[in-house]
């Protein structure tokens, strides 16, 4: 599950709507429907106000995440 499908998750947990989410980021609805359905990344930028208006820590939808390892020829 990515970033904006736990955001989601959590919308739907609370019954808070993407409408109201829309306005209150100024980010445009289409833009985080999509984002919301995984078809569309989120900028930081976008994330961090999400964050702030929901008023959970930054960390609340991340995963630490390690790159793969590299193979050997």
């Amino acid at each position: 599950m990515n970033v904006g499908q736990k955001i989601k998750q959590y919308l739907d947990e609370n019954r808070i709507q993407q409408t109201w989410l829309s306005i209150e980021s100024k980010i445009a609805l289409p833009k985080l429907n999509l984002a919301l359905s995984g078809k569309r990344r989120l900028k930081f930028e976008e994330y961090e106000v999400i964050c702030g208006i929901l008023d959970v820590p930054v960390s609340k939808f991340l995963s630490p995440r390690l790159p793969e390892p590299q193979k050997v020829c």
